[in-house]
């Protein structure tokens, strides 16, 4: 089935019932001085049910996301037959461009993830079209099932591997044999899996999630164990230490629950809009770097999961299936395989400061063949929306010329003639 075009346009009937749920939210009671230390500010989701309920104008965020390309296309998925995939689909007027598949979704450590959307590569679309100094782009950005304006799955066990099945589909569907990819958040495990299943097509990632298991071994990574053991933390090394632990202890709370009952939380999260905003501003909040939310901001992305296809609960089913899914790869299961060596594909790494796990450098050189590094003096987990310039400017060094992947997509160096429109 060819793709077709898409719009985004929310019924009447759904922004009323929005409305008038919003109009009968009961709060809950605070403690004094109580701040961020136990979850959203009682102020702070006050303010923005207000702003939701009497000023956020939906229709005007709507009309933004639908200037991007959007199209749907059945995928079919072994065993669990043909899915409706929403996708972003800027096709580059250079002949050359290289294949880009983004990837981004709820996202983790200690593998439980968090909030993002197809609306994460908004900022990045302007920065990936190319020039004579910089090369040009396919760009695909999907919904992945169960999020955004994709379909929902109705069966059980749609683990991880199945997401990429999924995505890797979609490439070749649109003639993208060979292509590379970026991800972070759910992306991350989605894009290294593609790499580990579909090595003659997915010839180089780019990832600013980087979650390898552990230090190298000197049974598997001798040289970079030995670097390792003689080389101390730099500064930054220690601070990103510190930021992973402050996370398994006080951050991760909200994956015990969405990866072990995530029914009973959708009861919340369907029912309840207040709760579904409280749920992801938390994190919007604690895994940026001081990144300035407006209330619009804000009401966009709650809405976006609000109004989905197939409804805020089922964007937490993927916690529970990538804990519980009975298939392995390499006796290893799939939530956990993405942290090892993945050979073939090149890889690039970004490293930003308020990721929610940072690893030192030689960890994350155990993940593959590491082409390209670079660490940026600010940013969070949603770096697309934080600091498109800088997550671009890495793709750029990483396939431009002079870079370690220039011309890695056989005829799609990023520099060809531009075609005729």
């Amino acid at each position: 089935m060819a793709p077709t075009p898409f719009q985004i346009s929310v019924p009447d009937e759904k922004l009323q019932q929005l409305k008038a749920k919003l109009e009968l939210a009961t709060f809950p009671d605070e403690l004094d001085d109580a701040g961020w230390s136990y979850g959203s500010p009682l102020s702070d989701v006050k303010r923005l049910v207000a702003h939701w309920r009497d000023n956020f104008d939906w229709r005007k965020a709507e009309a933004r996301l639908n200037q991007l390309p959007q199209f749907k296309t059945k995928v079919s998925v072994d065993g669990f037959g043909e899915l409706d995939i929403h996708f972003v689909h800027q096709r580059s007027d250079v002949d050359g461009a290289v294949p880009l598949l983004f990837c981004h979704g709820w996202s983790p450590r200690a593998y439980k993830p968090q909030p993002g959307s197809f609306d994460e590569v908004s900022k990045l679309l302007s920065l990936l079209k190319g020039d004579s100094k910089s090369p040009a782009f396919h760009v695909v950005a999907p919904s992945l099932p169960n999020f955004g304006f994709s379909e929902g799955v109705k069966k059980k066990g749609f683990a991880v591997p199945k997401y990429a099945e999924t995505l890797h589909k979609l490439m070749l569907q649109l003639g993208y044999d060979k292509y590379v990819t970026q991800g972070g958040d759910w992306g991350w495990f989605i894009t290294r899996l593609i790499a580990l299943h579909y090595p003659s097509h997915s010839l180089a990632h780019h990832v600013n999630m980087v979650r390898p298991i552990s230090a190298p071994s000197f049974t598997s990574h001798p040289l970079l164990a030995l670097q390792h053991a003689l080389t101390p933390y730099s500064a930054r090394e220690q601070r990103d230490l510190a930021r992973g632990a402050w996370f398994r202890s006080q951050g991760w709370g909200y994956g015990a629950i969405q990866s072990t009952k995530p029914q009973t939380l959708g009861y919340n999260l369907a029912d309840s809009p207040v709760g579904l905003l409280a749920w992801i501003y938390e994190k919007l909040h604690d895994w940026t770097d001081g990144y300035p939310w407006t209330d619009d901001e804000v009401c966009a992305w709650v809405s976006i999961y609000w109004f989905s296809a197939a409804g805020p609960a089922a964007s937490v089913r993927i916690y529970y299936e990538s804990q519980h899914e009975g298939g392995v790869d390499g006796n290893m299961a799939s939530r956990l395989r993405p942290g090892r060596w993945i050979p073939h594909a090149k890889v690039g790494l970004l490293y930003c400061p308020k990721e929610l796990d940072p690893s030192p450098r030689t960890w994350g050189r155990t993940l593959g063949h590491v082409v390209h590094e670079k660490e940026l003096e600010h940013g969070g987990h949603f770096a697309a929306w934080e600091h498109p310039e800088e997550l671009a400017g890495a793709l750029n060094e990483m396939f431009g010329r002079n870079g370690p992947c220039f011309g890695i997509v056989p005829g799609k160096n990023g520099y060809a003639t531009r075609a005729s429109l």
